[in-house]
């Protein structure tokens, strides 16, 4: 399952040479694709963030 518009999913992000789970929010309020590549533009909290699509 990706992230979903109306609640948190869960990204991957790439943190001092390794990967990281974030839970995240779409900033746009529609579902992400899993596996669907993003750009973190926002923190909620230490371990939380807000995405948006990776431009094209």
């Amino acid at each position: 399952m990706g992230i979903p518009p109306d609640g948190p999913g869960e990204v991957l992000v790439a943190v001092r040479g390794g990967s990281e789970t974030y839970a995240a929010w779409s900033r746009t309020n529609t579902p992400l694709a899993r596996n669907a590549r993003v750009v973190v533009v926002d923190s909620l909290s230490a371990r939380s963030v807000i995405v948006e699509p990776l431009p094209s």
